[in-house]
């Protein structure tokens, strides 16, 4: 949720920033660089190109949890230390030299925290101000790529870091969160923790670039993302509702949370997803799709979706960004539709529900089984028009569906105990994204989006309706 939207109890607030050890100098390049990912390559582009052009766009991926009781200080500071060491990702420093970014890592050993009292803050509304500029101040182009603080008051204590996206993703923060919290509770027993295996986000990068170096216009991998360019028109599929913005031009975001469904809700339309041989997240793009179209989008969707590379080996413990952008479509045709309370509803209604989870579920087999090995930016660089091949930021408003699963992070049986909680910013915007996600309580859906007052009609409007979709799917397997 918005860092705006949480309520944390007011405190001392300590700040711990990583440093080097004389031992391992003060992160400048050494002689050995190691390669970076697409992903890493384009945002840090985008950075330096607005820093030039100074442009104050900025994001962050931040988390918060407690810690209840008094808490033991030099074992919170050693829990954040052997994250920070356990993660390489974390210890990098990135260097554009020779036209192409590369990184140079610090040994686990060569890094330390430096802990700075910032003080005591006496409101919440204080707080909140200081976490969202504490957050904000993460940089690309500056090293540390994660700031750590914590909230100090005698009855427990809120931990708090942001890092900048360059170096972690939507899955990383639980990773953090549990790691950091695991880890705090075994130093405060005098204990080493025992975590799982992390895997080296370094080597996903190394095999990254030695499968996609070679990829020119003409390989056979990019013939799946040609057809979806060639039906869509556009390399970037777009948002397909007003939104009251003006071409070319940046706003000022909004950023709201708010709930779809209740857990007992969500676990029917699971149900009725796995009835017809889906998935939920299958069920949730459906009616997403349907909801456009409902409110005058086409009957055709096509959008962008992030899918996690982790799967679930060391990687499903590995701070770092690992994901990877793909084009989907499917139809959303009201065709085998009738109006709510006609004779036969429930079995035309039912059919038509079967045949777009059909379509949902043969898009997605063809989206990865064609697109998983083309990272993003390649078919970025080697696919949309030269003007947007430089770009900042997607060129337009685009349509962009991400779902993700918190209850199936590390540590997900402690999330409520601890109060965990993602945190996911962006200054400026010309467009909305949606970022759907399910934990215990139920199925969620942050958006940040443009700040107008078309935009807001939009949001709501569409929110309400999918909203219906989603209820009228769970209860009755209808649209």
């Amino acid at each position: 949720m918005p860092v705006g939207d949480v309520e944390i109890e007011p405190g001392s607030i300590l700040e711990w920033r990583m440093a080097a050890t004389t031992s391992g100098g003060s992160g400048e390049p050494g002689q050995q660089r190691e390669s970076t990912t697409y992903n890493q390559v384009k945002h840090f582009a985008a950075a330096q190109s607005a820093r030039i052009a100074n442009d104050t766009i900025s994001t962050y991926v931040a988390g918060t949890f407690e810690i209840p009781g008094a808490v033991d200080r030099s074992a919170l500071e050693s829990a954040l230390l052997h994250f920070v060491r356990r993660h390489e990702v974390l210890r990098c420093t990135f260097q554009q030299l020779a036209g192409d970014l590369s990184c140079d890592v610090l040994e686990p050993d060569d890094v330390k925290l430096e802990a700075v009292d910032r003080g005591r803050v006496d409101s919440r509304t204080e707080l909140r101000e200081f976490l969202g500029e504490f957050f904000q101040s993460v940089d690309t182009l500056s090293w540390p790529l994660i700031l750590m603080g914590a909230v100090l008051r005698e009855e427990s204590t809120t931990v708090f870091f942001a890092c900048d996206h360059i170096v972690t993703d939507g899955l990383s923060t639980p990773i953090a969160i549990n790691d950091i919290a695991t880890a705090y509770a075994a130093f405060a027993r005098d204990r080493r923790p025992e975590l799982p295996e992390t895997g080296s986000y370094l080597a996903y990068s190394r095999e990254q670039r030695r499968r996609n170096e070679s990829m020119d216009v003409e390989d056979g991998r990019l013939d799946h993302w040609k057809a979806f360019v060639a039906r869509s028109g556009t390399f970037f599929p777009r948002f397909p509702l007003d939104l009251g913005v003006e071409p070319g031009r940046m706003y000022p975001t909004v950023n709201e949370t708010g709930m779809l469904l209740a857990s007992g809700e969500v676990e029917a339309l699971e149900a009725r997803c796995r009835a017809v041989e889906g998935r939920l997240f299958m069920g949730l793009l459906a009616a997403v799709g349907v909801s456009l179209r409902k409110e005058g989008g086409p009957e055709v969707y096509r959008g962008f979706m992030p899918v996690s590379e982790r799967d679930h080996g060391p990687y499903a413990h590995t701070m770092g960004w690992f994901v990877n952008t793909m084009p989907i479509e499917f139809s959303v045709a009201e065709g085998t539709e009738v109006a709510e309370g006609t004779e036969g509803t429930e079995t035309q209604g039912g059919r038509a529900f079967t045949k777009v989870l059909d379509n949902v579920r043969f898009a997605a087999t063809e989206m990865r089984r064609n697109t998983t090995d083309v990272p993003f930016v390649k078919a970025w660089h080697l696919l949309a028009p030269a003007e947007h091949a430089d770009l900042r930021h997607w060129p337009y408003a685009v349509n962009f569906f991400s779902y993700l699963d918190f209850r199936k992070s590390p540590g997900s049986q402690h999330h409520a105990a601890r109060k965990a909680t993602t945190h996911v910013w962006a200054s400026r915007s010309n467009g909305i994204s949606f970022w759907f996600h399910r934990n215990d309580a139920g199925l969620f859906v942050n958006s940040i989006s443009v700040d107008t007052p078309q935009a807001r009609h939009t949001r709501s409007a569409l929110r309400r309706t999918l909203t219906r979709t989603l209820e009228s799917m769970a209860r009755s397997g209808t649209f």
